[in-house]
């Protein structure tokens, strides 16, 4: 390998920009005008970013009317965790936000919601958020300071484990809650649809899809229910986000969310199998791996795994020096690389350490051929120290 020559394997912290969204993009940065403008130039804008909440909307079976774009998925969960809603016109308090341990940093900070106002749901050894605990917490929980918001995410960014949203959507609607969920990392990888996962509030990241950077979304179910705006300012989106749209951004988007939606179930069994073939091949490179979430239903194209006594930090440089690009988790975080709180939150002892492999339409068989390659010098380099 020379050193020009680089392999990508970290999709789950961003996609690369796919070729039609790159043409969507640089049309919609030659079309002249503002989207809020009554004249033909500002009416041809209008039209495109309309037509792009129609291809976002679709991607998660929603009504385009229900779709807030934002500049990015960080944003839209600031704009909905909250605990000033608006039923119509009528304030509603909500009282109090529960979210998993595993969820993203954008959600674990609690947007608008006060450090007291938060509490955390812990999640099983495999993984998956304790269901039981959330009732508990829910049964407790004193109405009469607001209603509970829970925010679980549909599928985890480090380990790739699709989460019981549906199950707990029973749950926080019995205890008359709101429920947020983040399908960042779902959207184009499972089926997402928003009335069957009867979630009040999705949120939608644009570059996980092949996107522009700078693009998302917070979708609702209906429009009687919503949160006080985060941006004020001119009344755009309906007033709930305010700001001139970003067409090229939106264009962008919209095309990654078509592309995400064609082809679905081939795309992502070509690639679940790279996935399995590359850890298949870490296996017999040494017997101590350890590929969390590995018995438990995943996404097809994200590998979470640990060895022994190989930290973080070490991995991510010893990999990146053989031009693999991977991830320790979430890149979301000004590119500190530490012990991740998914693992923490699972049981496992803080000192393991742990790497991400997430593959994408791009990825082919030589991308895995040339990670393995890797793994067994670095595990070969981990023996001799």
């Amino acid at each position: 390998m020379t050193k020009t020559e680089r392999t990508y394997l970290d999709w789950n912290a961003t996609a690369p920009l796919s070729a039609a969204a790159r043409v969507a993009v640089l049309a919609a940065l030659d079309t002249v005008g503002n989207p809020s403008s009554v004249h033909g130039e500002g009416r041809a804008l209008r039209m495109l970013v309309e037509a792009a909440r129609r291809d976002v909307a679709a991607l998660v079976h929603a009504a385009p009317a229900h779709v807030i774009f934002t500049s990015g998925a960080t944003e839209a969960a600031n704009l909905v965790l909250t605990p000033d809603y608006r039923m119509g016109r009528t304030p509603l308090a909500i009282g109090h936000l529960y979210h998993s341990e595993i969820e993203h940093p954008a959600i674990r900070e609690g947007g608008r919601f006060s450090r007291d106002k938060l509490t955390s749901i812990p999640v099983t050894p495999a993984g998956l958020v304790d269901l039981a605990a959330l009732e508990t917490l829910l049964v407790g929980h004193d109405k009469a300071k607001g209603l509970p918001m829970v925010a679980v995410m549909l599928v985890n960014n480090e380990t790739g484990i699709v989460q019981p949203v549906k199950s707990a959507a029973e749950i926080v609607h019995r205890h008359g809650g709101l429920f947020v969920v983040d399908a960042v990392q779902a959207a184009g990888r499972i089926p997402v649809d928003i009335e069957a996962l009867d979630a009040d509030f999705l949120i939608l990241s644009s570059h996980k899809l092949g996107g522009p950077k700078g693009a998302g979304a917070l979708v609702s179910r209906g429009e009687v229910l919503m949160p006080v705006p985060l941006i004020r300012g001119g009344g755009q989106e309906k007033g709930h986000r305010s700001g001139t749209e970003n067409p090229a951004a939106l264009a962008g988007f919209a095309a990654a969310a078509r592309a995400a939606a064609a082809d679905f179930a081939d795309r992502n069994a070509r690639i679940g199998g790279l996935r399995d073939t590359l850890e298949a091949g870490m296996r017999m490179a040494t017997n101590d791996v350890i590929i969390h979430g590995a018995d438990i239903e995943r996404v097809a194209n994200t590998s979470f795994f640990s060895l022994p006594g190989l930290k973080s930090e070490t991995g991510q440089i010893a990999f990146d020096l053989e031009g693999i690009a991977l991830s320790a988790g979430s890149a979301c975080s000004s590119g500190k690389v530490g012990q991740s709180h998914v693992l923490t939150a699972m049981g496992f002892d803080a000192a393991l350490g742990a790497l991400r492999v997430s593959l994408g339409s791009g990825s082919t068989q030589a991308d895995v051929d040339c990670f393995l390659a890797a793994f067994s010098r670095v595990v070969s380099r981990r023996r001799a120290a």
